[in-house]
């Protein structure tokens, strides 16, 4: 399985000043929604404290939590690729207390130093893969189980 990485502590310290600049700190309480599938994707988050559960619809009535993410982890990569729509959505499982940055200002942040926005784009590819790995994972365990219960 892929390791997870962490965007902050990824990034090198000059590139991750530049980017926390664009930060906001934000909380959600308990249960809160933090955005939907298809909604629209004009921002993204890392972690500081509490936990998010990724969770995807996979029928008309039942979602999977398909990942739950940590401090440190980044909560959202919908912002970087058109369509712009979020492919899961996401529920604070507990309090939660992150950084918060626009896409706008990030994009424009990484065409004017094409070096930064390179490594954002690498390191949100290898999170990418690590996610689609435990999603993946998660949703044969799911389904998996539930085939194996009825046969």
């Amino acid at each position: 399985m892929t390791r997870a990485t962490k965007l902050l502590t990824a990034l090198p310290p000059p590139q991750r000043r530049r980017l926390m600049e664009l930060a906001r700190e934000v909380s959600f309480p308990e249960d809160a929604r933090i955005f939907e599938a298809e909604g629209t994707a004009d921002r993204f988050w890392v972690v500081r404290s509490g936990a998010v559960s990724l969770v995807q619809q996979v029928t008309s009535v039942q979602r999977v939590t398909v990942a739950t993410l940590g401090a440190g982890d980044l909560l959202g990569w919908s912002w970087l690729f058109p369509p712009y729509r979020w492919d899961f959505g996401a529920e604070a499982f507990s309090p939660v207390r992150a950084y918060e940055f626009e896409a706008q200002p990030v994009l424009k942040l990484c065409e004017e130093d094409p070096a930064l926005g390179m490594t954002l784009v690498r390191i949100v590819a290898e999170i990418l893969a690590h996610r689609l790995e435990m999603t993946r994972n998660r949703l044969m365990e799911h389904y998996g189980t539930r085939r194996r219960g009825v046969s």
